[in-house]
C-alpha cells in the first residue's frame, strides 16, 4: 500500500469518526439539552437529526414520556389524630428541560426523591386538615385535586416537572386499630342480627296467632254448619216418621217394636227383668192370637 493510499484511508477514517461524533438524533419520546463546556446553549433540542462539535458540545437526553412514581406507604394523622397508612402514586413528565436539568442534573432518581418528599409533605398537610370520613370518602377527590394543583405549581417552577395526577391507591388502618374496628363491626353486626331475629320471632308469633285464630273460627263455623245440617236432617227425619205414623199408626208401632226387639236382644249376654204383661211384649203376647 502506497503512502497516498494510507493517507487517504486515514483521512477517511478521521472524517467518519468526526462525523459519528458530530451527529446525534433526538427521538419523539425524548427531551434534550445541548451543552457547551457544561453550559446550556440550547435548552430544548427538537426531535430529529442534529450536529454538534465534538469535545466542545455535549447532548443530554431525557425520557419525555409520562412517568409513574410509586410513593412508599407512609403514616399520616387525620384531624382527629387517627393514624392512617396511605399508599399513593404520582404521574409526572418534564415540562421545562432547562429547569429540570439545572435542578436535578438530569437524574431521574433524584427527581423522584424530590417529588416523593413533596408528595409526603402535601399529603401530611391535607390529611391533617380533614377527618377520617372525609379523607376516605367524603372529600377524597377534592383532596387529590388540591394536592395536585399545589404540587404542580411548585414543581413546575422549581423542578421543571409537570404533575399530571396524584392518586391514593389504598388507605389502611394500623393493625391494632384494624382489629379494634373489626371487633366493633362484628359487635354491630351481631346486634343487628339479634334485632332481626327478634323481629322475625315477633312476626312469626303474630302469624302463628293469626293462624290459630283463623283455625278456631273455621272449626267453629264448621261445627255450627254441621249442627245446623244435623238439626235440619233430624227435623226432616221426624217429619218423615210423623207422616209414616199418620198413614198407618198400628204398622208403625209394630215396626218400631221390632226394631226395639232387634236392638235389645242383639247381645246374648243382655239380661232384662220385665213382666210378661208389659207393654214392651205387647206384640209378642199377641203372636198366639187368632186373627178374627
Amino acid at each position: 500500500m502506497g503512502t497516498r493510499s494510507f493517507v487517504f484511508l486515514a483521512g477517511l477514517l478521521l472524517v467518519l469518526t468526526i462525523g459519528s461524533k458530530s451527529a446525534y438524533i433526538v427521538k419523539e419520546t425524548e427531551r434534550a439539552v445541548l451543552l457547551r463546556f457544561g453550559e446550556i446553549v440550547n435548552p430544548d433540542v427538537k426531535p430529529g437529526l442534529h450536529f454538534k462539535f465534538p469535545i466542545v458540545n455535549e447532548v443530554r437526553k431525557f425520557d419525555g414520556r409520562v412517568q409513574t412514581l410509586d410513593v412508599r406507604p407512609q403514616d399520616y394523622l387525620t384531624l382527629e389524630k387517627k393514624r392512617l397508612i396511605v399508599d399513593s402514586f404520582l404521574k409526572w413528565r418534564i415540562a421545562n428541560v432547562k429547569t429540570y436539568y439545572r435542578s436535578t442534573s438530569g437524574d431521574e432518581f433524584r427527581a423522584a426523591d424530590i417529588l416523593a418528599s413533596r408528595v409526603d409533605t402535601g399529603l401530611r398537610n391535607q390529611f391533617g386538615q380533614r377527618t377520617l370520613t372525609e379523607v376516605v370518602s367524603g372529600e377524597r377527590e377534592e383532596l387529590m385535586v388540591e394536592l395536585r394543583n399545589e404540587l404542580n405549581e411548585i414543581s413546575t417552577e422549581e423542578l421543571g416537572i409537570e404533575v399530571i395526577d396524584i392518586r391514593v391507591k389504598r388507605i389502611d388502618l394500623p393493625t391494632e386499630v384494624s382489629q379494634s374496628v373489626f371487633e366493633r363491626m362484628r359487635t354491630e353486626r351481631e346486634r343487628e342480627a339479634r334485632e332481626l331475629r327478634s323481629k322475625g320471632k315477633e312476626l312469626a308469633e303474630g302469624i302463628r296467632a293469626d293462624a290459630d285464630r283463623r283455625k278456631t273460627v273455621i272449626l267453629a263455623e264448621a261445627f255450627r254448619e254441621a249442627e245446623t245440617l244435623r238439626g235440619e236432617g233430624d227435623a226432616t227425619a221426624a217429619n218423615i216418621y210423623a207422616k209414616a205414623y199418620r198413614q198407618d199408626p198400628e204398622f208403625y208401632s209394630f215396626y218400631r217394636s221390632l226394631a226395639a226387639y232387634r236392638n235389645t236382644f242383639s247381645d246374648k249376654n243382655d239380661v232384662m227383668v220385665l213382666e210378661p204383661s208389659s207393654e214392651f211384649f205387647k206384640y209378642l203376647n199377641r203372636s198366639g192370637e187368632q186373627t178374627p
